[in-house]
């Protein structure tokens, strides 16, 4: 599909610059090379989509080459999809993976692994190396790809304000009688219609005391008079994620909801004014949290409160570092990227949630999205 939108996606020269810093450091740490799955991160180096099956396919990168790792059959089709260069190695469907990755990585080094491998991938590759060999390369992959470009940071920005017109455009067909399912479909069709070529990457849409649970309830809910709406979406943008939250009532909404949801907002608030270069993320939760014991919620993670992280990274995957969470001692860069989302649940009652996503910037904070205006007003 043709590219029709005003930011520019990923291209293969960025991918060259991420692969050559992954390639450096494993030089530097004397790795034999890395073990990319079918993962984001095998998209994030390499350009190449593929999604995870019975079979590996994936990349193995040494400090000089890029193997691309496939049964025999499907060279062809990666072939024709869009990828950086790189020889393809493939397996036959009575040959092991493993011991073509063995011949290929050498006798002599560690062999780095995605984290996002499956396990049966270790299993298979452990009996050849022995697991002396292999080494978790989680934290290679995830320092390299924590802050952000910002061509990624231009794709995040822009898949957000797409999702903020379909917020708007969902509230207003919330009435009384709509079921829970025709507002996903229409949010979807939306997410389409402003250029989002795979529709909506995830859907809630929560009514009355369903919005207490933080992940949606099961069942398609009817929206009735009175009832909280929490609607949480997102889409994807060359990859990358959009991912955004709001909680309202169509009514004037009643003094406790009004003032939980002001309470809400300050925690959120706060989260933003806690964000300085150079803090650890936890301080961004401990921030939220302060402001909820100050108003007799919580404290920690009993309800009604907060029961969960204050937020979340977000990028290739909708829940990556850094995540801010109590305890975090990684500290905020420019590039970071994260979600502001410390919901008040009150138990069987309803919940509240607004959602934004910040990104660390040279100078400080700065907002993807405007937060949401007021209890009725989700959008400004």
């Amino acid at each position: 599909m043709a590219w029709s939108h005003p930011v520019p996606q990923i291209t293969d020269e960025e991918r060259r610059g991420r692969l050559a810093q992954l390639q450096a450091r494993l030089e530097e740490r004397g790795l034999a090379g890395l073990l990319l799955g079918s993962t984001e991160s095998l998209r994030y180096f390499t350009g190449l989509v593929w999604h995870q099956s019975e079979r590996l396919i994936g990349a193995l990168v040494t400090p000089s080459q890029v193997y691309y790792i496939a049964p025999g059959f499907e060279e062809s089709r990666i072939e024709s999809l869009p990828h950086l260069t790189g020889e393809i190695a493939v397996w036959q469907e009575d040959e092991a993976s493993a011991a073509l990755i063995a011949s290929l990585a050498g006798p002599v080094g560690k062999l780095a692994l995605d984290d996002a491998l499956p396990l049966f991938v270790y299993h298979e590759l452990a009996q050849v190396f022995g697991p002396d060999r292999l080494f978790d390369g989680g934290r290679l992959i995830r320092d390299l790809r924590l802050r952000k470009s910002p061509a990624e940071i231009a794709l995040i920005e822009y898949a957000m304000s797409l999702t903020l017109e379909v917020h708007r455009r969902a509230h207003g067909i919330i009435k009384p009688g709509v079921r829970s399912s025709e507002v996903v479909r229409f949010i979807d069709e939306q997410h389409r219609a402003l250029g989002a070529p795979e529709g909506s990457s995830f859907c809630i849409v929560s009514f009355g005391a369903a919005t207490s649970l933080p992940h949606g309830a099961d069942g398609d809910q009817v929206y009735q008079p009175g009832d909280v709406v929490l609607v949480d979406t997102g889409c994807r943008l060359d990859g990358y994620h959009s991912d955004l939250t709001r909680t309202y009532v169509m009514e004037e909404p009643d003094a406790e909801f009004a003032a939980t949801w002001a309470i809400e907002r300050e925690a959120q608030q706060a989260v933003f004014d806690a964000a300085r270069l150079g803090t650890a993320c936890g301080g961004l939760d401990d921030a939220a949290r302060r402001v909820l014991e100050k108003h007799g919620l919580g404290p920690d993670y009993r309800l009604p409160g907060l029961p969960h992280r204050a937020g979340h990274g977000l990028g290739l995957e909708i829940h990556e570092e850094p995540y801010i969470v109590r305890g975090n001692t990684t500290v905020l860069e420019p590039g970071m990227c994260f979600s502001n989302e410390p919901m008040i649940v009150f138990p069987g009652r309803f919940g509240i949630r607004l959602e934004d996503h910040i990104h660390m910037t040279e100078t400080g904070p700065k907002w993807f999205t405007e937060p949401a205006k007021s209890p009725t007003q989700p959008v400004g």
